[in-house]
């Protein structure tokens, strides 16, 4: 099923950068053109449904926040 996106579009020193507005997804290229082909097979990927490949477990993990 194909899927219509809205993208920006942005220069980054000697990047373009192309951003889905509706998917919190990015990618960049040399050309615009590239940065949107980018973009798409990113959105791609973003959509895939995940295949594990070893059983997926629950487990919690700790990180210090604000720490000064």
């Amino acid at each position: 099923m194909k899927r219509e996106f809205r993208a920006t579009v942005w220069q980054e020193g000697d990047w373009i950068v192309a951003q889905c507005l509706q998917v919190d997804v990015a990618s960049q290229g040399r050309t615009e053109r590239e940065a949107l082909k980018n973009l798409s097979e990113a959105l791609e990927l973003h959509f895939e449904e995940p295949r594990a490949t070893i059983t997926p477990h629950v487990t919690t993990v700790e990180a210090e926040i604000g720490a000064a």
